[in-house]
């Protein structure tokens, strides 16, 4: 398949916000792809190469050659480069890949070129997202999207799914949990207080302490223990306790899912910075080491000696974990009858240091690689994961540091991020140095007074609200707001989009009422 072709389909997909035409556009393209393509192309579609790292900077693509006149380029050619590029190491590495990535987009279009550079950062806003692609699948190949969304959450990849569903439907349902492999986490919907997050699950509810630490899916079989992030990686030898407490458990095969902090010696939880120094995979950020030991708190049981829980309801769930587990390695939790026996619990959690509460309903199943409504959080404050697009350099005190921060969210059915205003609120000397650092390193061009950056760092922002704005394009700019801290287990595709932020927060008009 030509790769023109999916420049085309990507122009496309940007280019309107019905998701069945979204899904119409994507299953006309699986259907001309051949059976060795359609794993690259399914990539593609998705937002990112085969290839999880390349080692191509943001800074070597800034000049680009000029493009061809014409389409030549195949999709498959254009992934031979890159397994290429990826494969490379040692001295002269650096200018290698770069020298191949130019050869390659010397010989593409200007509509190539530009898919190329926004695969190479998995930054495009095409609203192709995972789930859009599962559809498109499932219409290319008349089987339901049902069985791809299973099979894509317990092999951790639409591409693999994609790859097994050439053998038919049969196939693809044949799919199963493996121990050892991680799943797609559930994600939990927001609200902006515990009714109307009720209002989505209903009574009885679990009303569990949200705790701001790491998201881990624990695996055993025998003595054997994996440990994965949220996004996946594997940070077994990061975290010996959580083995240790995996294998302590009297069962053979176990797959637990829940998150790792730090407490004080109060038994207040400690911030978020201390566990992500011991077990971020990506950039580490600023923040105090963390030295003594992390504890584990585990919410949900998916597997256990050879039983798949991951469709049973949550209420069977959580009798298998009283049964299994010891209260000190489960999260705090209260099952509610009532909307006022909610609102306790979530003034209790805050009260005692926590994030806020995720309230779940008890017969839901887990949705694995979903943001599901079953499971809502509830914070006391209006927080959103924002993208950081630029940064200002500071006077005074912060001068020679880089300060005031460029904060946007992106428009699901458009390639762009929306402005949402600027901050320095909040920054500690310890995240000036770093964020100085950091974003140098992601500079993709100045002015005397700022550093743009590669879009692709997500920063967690608290504010009072949103206020009615004329000078940023989504027409509202965040009311006070600061920063709480960054957040590197999130990529940029998981950053609150513009749609997000105005659902959940109220609009302040210039009165200073709400509306």
């Amino acid at each position: 398949m030509l790769l023109s072709r999916l420049a085309e389909t990507r122009i496309a997909l940007a280019g309107t916000r019905s998701r069945n035409a979204k899904r119409d556009l994507i299953a006309a393209v699986l259907r001309e792809a051949s059976d060795d393509d359609v794993e690259i192309v399914v990539s593609y579609l998705s937002g990112s190469l085969r290839q999880r790292r390349t080692g191509v900077g943001w800074k070597s693509l800034q000049t680009v050659p000029p493009a061809a006149e014409e389409s030549s380029l195949t999709v498959g050619e254009v992934d031979a480069v890159f397994a290429h590029v990826a494969s490379l190491s040692g001295a002269g590495s650096t200018a290698a890949r770069s020298a191949a990535v130019q050869t390659l987009l010397a010989r593409a279009t200007a509509d190539e070129q530009d898919l190329l550079r926004g695969l190479v950062f998995g930054e495009l806003r095409q609203g192709a997202m995972e789930a859009a692609v599962q559809e498109g699948l499932a219409a290319a190949f008349d089987v339901p999207v049902a069985a791809v969304r299973r099979a894509a959450m317990l092999m951790s990849s639409t591409t693999a799914a994609a790859v097994v569903l050439l053998g038919g439907l049969e196939a693809l349902e044949a799919v199963g949990l493996r121990v050892g492999v991680g799943i797609q986490p559930m994600l939990a919907a927001s609200a902006p207080g515990p009714d109307a997050a009720l209002e989505k699950t209903g009574l009885p509810a679990v009303v569990d302490y949200k705790l701001d630490g790491v998201r881990l899916q624990v695996h055993r079989s025998g003595e054997e223990v994996r440990i994965f992030t949220r996004s996946l990686d594997d940070i077994t030898a990061r975290l010996p306790e959580v083995a240790e407490v995996a294998r302590s458990l009297p069962h053979d095969q176990l797959v637990l899912d829940g998150e790792v902090l730090s407490l004080r010696t109060d038994g207040r939880p400690e911030a978020f910075q201390v566990v992500a120094s011991r077990t971020m995979s990506s950039v580490d950020i600023a923040g105090p080491a963390q030295n003594g030991p992390l504890q584990v708190f585990f919410f949900d049981l998916l597997h256990v000696d050879g039983r798949d829980l991951l469709d049973a309801p949550l209420a069977e769930r959580l009798d298998r974990m009283r049964q299994l587990l010891p209260e000190n390695v489960t999260v705090p939790r209260r099952v509610c009858t009532t909307a006022a026996e909610a609102a306790d619990t979530f003034a209790d959690a805050v009260k005692r240091g926590y994030e806020g509460v995720v309230i779940k309903n008890l017969q839901a199943p887990y949705a694995a690689g979903r943001r599901d409504a079953a499971w809502v959080k509830v914070k006391p404050r209006h927080t959103f994961d924002l993208i950081v697009t630029a940064a200002e350099w500071g006077h005074g005190r912060r001068q020679g540091w880089l300060s005031n921060l460029h904060l946007a969210a992106p428009d699901p059915g458009s390639a762009k991020l929306i402005m949402l205003g600027k901050t320095f609120k909040g920054l500690t000397d310890e995240l000036l140095t770093w964020q100085t650092k950091r974003f140098l390193e992601l500079e993709v061009r100045r002015t005397p007074s700022t550093v743009y950056v590669e879009p692709s760092t997500v920063v967690e922002i608290a504010c009072d609200g949103l206020q009615v704005s004329t000078r940023y394009p989504g027409g509202v700019a965040l009311r006070f707001a600061r920063v709480l801290r960054y957040r590197p287990d999130k990529s940029a595709a998981e950053a609150d989009t513009i749609d997000t932020v105005k659902a959940l927060s109220p609009i302040i008009d210039d009165a200073g009422d709400a509306r």
